[in-house]
């Protein structure tokens, strides 16, 4: 199995289970967990190579014009990755076939959660930034389907809009920061940036490239100050947020830190924004984690917090402290995912997440207490769990920095007190859930899940055991793999055994457990009698009001930009447009100036000009009668066409004649049903005109008669030039060898041009079936039947209320006419010279 076809089996897969009925939610969640874990075996099997110090790569071409190629490469940190997508793929698929309800259409759902995990491994095999860019967004928008899956539900939509507004803005920014970081490179090929660390540090552009990157990996990564959505996601089934919020898209942002940060860091910039964001969210999250009463609401900020831990260290300019980081990435996606799927056991087997009405479960769910324990313990960095490990490494990184005074002390009490916070929430989770005297107002009584929903916990909770154990035996080797491709050379020595003496790390670990204990012991008795409302300090500050207050100023500010540049009438609009228009090419004759051609003049021809004099009478004659005339006015647009189509043939142009002649008969028809709404209009009706009146009218003429002048001058300009070389000899030399066919124009649109035809085919399609998907079930109003007012007819001795009242005399009979005769006529000869050309 190549690197292509790995890349494709989930978005197979996702096909398929769409073709799935509604029921087959065995089949949909077989499908997917095989597709997984084929994927996890072939990644799993590069693991040989990888050691032996190979990057795989594979190859094809994909924008050559660009020098763009589609580049699959995996290393050691693009196989880390890989593995946590397929292998918790796998668990979360084979977790979610019993968490879904029946009345759920389970196959969509793992349409969607392929789909989302054929993009997120796109990012991570991305050996191009801009393919990795393409991924990027894939991911944003298959999220957004998964956590809006529940769409009854009003939460959930408003949780998939922001994470898609905010996300999808990041990524915005970061497809700026790939164009930059490409033009400082000359290549956008990852081989060829991780090769340029120097000169793009020195670049100007460094900083503004930097930024627009950023913003694209901390919103993804619900960094400060971006970190409001993925609470709201939560809404989502929690088989999302266990895959998703766990060890996929909110470890996207990680993974492109991870991945420049051979070339991106080591500067100061790179050390306060990255380090920055990370203290910040660290102890944000943890904090707010202590006061939230939603077991997926606590574990949401703990992501948040774990992932600021996560970015501090990639902050730091430390190699031994971008080893830390990769190393927290792993052990994190094992114990948050257990721990996701944990409360989605609890919500599922007791009808609820609040943790003030859970209790004493541990009596009725022994075995799922028992693997949430191991998790939570993991999670607040208890010995023997792996989280302590790569705690105990964070800490250690943040003694020693030697930056500035007030961040030697001041990082390890950040670190120390989000630890003790970390022990908090972590208890909350689970000695508050499980412990104490059993709940009596549950909606449904508790008791264990089935024996296969509790397998994939079972699977990651003895990882998180075995890791935290024999460290150096299970994951060192792995670690080492996939840290060299950050470090980008000799990884720094370091040591994954249990004990290291007694150290400055140790003690931080020591009151971090013990303060956490001691806060949680004072914390938890407020909290479960009610007696703290809301977040202590920060209770009036809302991420989600907030967001939802620049929503609604952006689009304030849309509509009074609207008001101010648009109206309901056409004419202001076309003046704008007009002016516009004049004044671009005002700007270019006046730098370059207007003169004539020399090229030879064609004698005018009386039988040529007449036919144009009379188009002309008939447009101005159309344009007065327009607006009491409408009738008149259409015929007179009509002579205007056919003398549009007759000129077309002066020039040996059959095809844009019958296009020209087919075009008009189109045109009239739908006018013709639309002047059918208007309103009848009488000479006479309108008051007379008042000055403001004729000073607008008279600036329209001049504005009118001054850029049909200038665009007659333009072109007269232009024709009497000598023509440049142009590109109709290779058309017409290649049309009957290569085309097949006589006709140049039709050679031109079916095969040079295929693609460009199909494209616009395609789009007719969508919309036609986008039209018919409206209309297939709209039940308009029965007043919507009725003729309107201006279109029924009145009695001629009837009093009325209207305006201008239809009489009978008003109507005239056959007024369908025209159009009847132009397709009665003209289409099937219009048909007859198709067929021939």
């Amino acid at each position: 199995m190549t690197l292509l076809m790995l890349l494709l089996l989930p978005f197979a897969g996702s096909l398929v289970a769409a073709l799935l009925p509604t029921h087959a939610r065995n089949t949909a969640a077989s499908l997917s967990a095989l597709v997984a874990l084929a994927g996890a075996v072939k990644v799993a099997l590069l693991y040989p190579a990888l050691q032996g110090g190979e990057v795989i790569r594979q190859e094809l071409p994909w924008i050559p014009s660009a020098g763009v190629n589609f580049v699959l490469r995996v290393d050691g940190l693009a196989w880390m990755f890989a593995l946590l997508v397929m292998g918790i793929g796998f668990l979360v698929a084979l977790y979610a076939r019993y968490y879904m309800a029946k009345e759920d259409p389970v196959p969509r759902f793992f349409s969607f959660f392929l789909a989302f995990m054929g993009a997120m491994l796109g990012v991570v095999l991305a050996g191009n930034l801009i393919q990795l860019v393409f991924f990027w967004e894939l991911t944003s928008l298959f999220s957004f389907l998964l956590i809006g899956y529940w769409h009854h539900r009003k939460d959930a939509r408003r949780g998939a809009r922001m994470a898609l507004t905010i996300t999808g803005a990041g990524g915005l920014a970061m497809l700026g920061g790939v164009l930059i970081l490409g033009h400082i490179v000359g290549s956008y090929e990852l081989d060829a940036v991780l090769a340029a660390g120097d000169r793009i540090r020195a670049h100007p552009l460094y900083t503004t490239m930097l930024v627009l990157i950023l913003l694209g990996a901390l919103t993804k990564s619900a960094q400060f100050p971006f970190q409001v959505w993925l609470p709201r996601a939560m809404a989502a089934p929690t088989p999302v947020s266990a895959y998703l919020h766990s060890a996929t898209m909110v470890k996207a942002g990680v993974f492109l830190l991870a991945r420049l940060w051979p070339v991106l860091s080591g500067t100061d910039v790179w050390f306060w924004l990255v380090g920055g964001a990370g203290v910040i969210t660290l102890v944000l999250g943890a904090y707010l984690a202590m006061f939230q009463n939603d077991l997926k609401g606590l574990l949401a900020y703990s992501t948040i917090s774990h992932l600021g831990l996560i970015t501090l260290l990639l902050g730091l300019n430390r190699e031994l402290a971008a080893v830390a980081a990769v190393f927290h990435i792993m052990n994190h996606a094992t114990f948050k995912a257990s721990l996701f799927m944990a409360a989605g056991i609890i919500d599922h087997e007791t009808g609820t997440r609040d943790i003030r009405r859970l209790s004493g479960l541990f009596k009725a769910m022994p075995y799922t207490g028992t693997l949430a324990f191991v998790a939570s313990a993991a999670m607040a960095g208890v010995p023997l769990a792996n989280g302590f490990l790569s705690k105990e490494m964070f800490f250690a990184e943040t003694v020693d920095l030697a930056a500035r005074p007030w961040l030697d002390w001041g990082l390890p009490v950040a670190a120390t007190v989000a630890g003790i916070f970390g022990v908090v929430y972590s208890l909350r989770f689970s000695w508050n859930v499980f412990m104490g005297p059993p709940a009596t107002d549950l909606p449904r009584a508790p008791h264990e899940p089935v024996r296969w929903m509790r397998v994939p916990i079972e699977v990651l909770v003895v990882l998180c055991l075995v890791v935290g154990i024999v460290p150096q035996w299970s994951i060192g080797p792995a670690l080492a793999l996939a840290a060299q491709p950050v470090v980008g050379g000799p990884l720094p020595v370091y040591s994954l055994a249990l004990w290291h003496g007694i150290n400055k790390p140790l003690v931080m670990s020591l009151v971090a457990l013990a303060g956490g204990v001691l806060l949680f012991a004072w914390l938890s008795p407020r909290l479960e009698s009610r007696r703290l409302r809301g977040v202590p300090l920060l209770g009036r500050i809302d991420g989600q009001r907030v967001f939802h207050a620049v929503m609604l100023g952006l689009d304030a500010l849309a509509r009074q930009l609207t008001r101010w540049l648009s109206s309901s009438r056409l004419q202001p609009q076309m003046l704008l447009m007009v002016l516009a228009a004049m004044a671009v090419a005002t700007a270019s004759m006046w730098q370059g100036g207007i003169t004539w051609g020399h090229r030879e003049r064609v004698p005018a021809s009386v039988a040529f000009a007449l036919p144009w004099v009379a188009g002309v009478v008939l447009a101005v004659a159309a344009a007065v009668m327009a607006k009491f005339q409408r009738l008149a006015a259409m015929i007179m647009l009509g002579g205007v066409g056919l003398i549009v189509s007759l000129t077309f043939l002066w020039f040996s142009a059959p095809d844009l004649a019958l296009t020209q002649l087919t075009v008009e008969v189109v045109t009239t028809i739908l006018l013709l049903l639309g002047l059918r709404w208007l309103p009848r209009r009488k000479r006479g009706d309108e008051p007379p005109f008042s000055l403001r009146v004729k000073l607008r009218r008279g600036r329209d003429l001049v504005i009118a008669v001054a850029a049909g002048t200038g665009m007659a001058a333009l072109a007269y300009a232009m024709m009497t030039r000598p023509a440049p070389q142009s590109i109709s000899p290779f058309f017409i030399d290649r049309a009957l060898p290569e085309g097949g066919g006589t006709n140049v124009v039709n050679v031109m649109l079916v095969d040079f041009r295929g693609f460009d035809t199909l494209g616009e085919i395609c789009v007719l399609a969508i919309v036609g079936l986008t039209v018919y998907g409206l209309l297939r079930r709209f039940r308009p109003p029965r007043e919507v039947d009725q003729l309107p007012p201006q279109q029924r007819l009145v009695p001629a001795d009837l009093v009325t209320d209207l305006d201008n009242p239809r009489t009978a005399a008003d109507s005239a009979p056959g007024y369908m006419q025209v159009p009847a005769v132009l397709v009665r006529l003209l289409l099937p000869v219009s048909a007859v010279i198709a067929v021939y050309f």
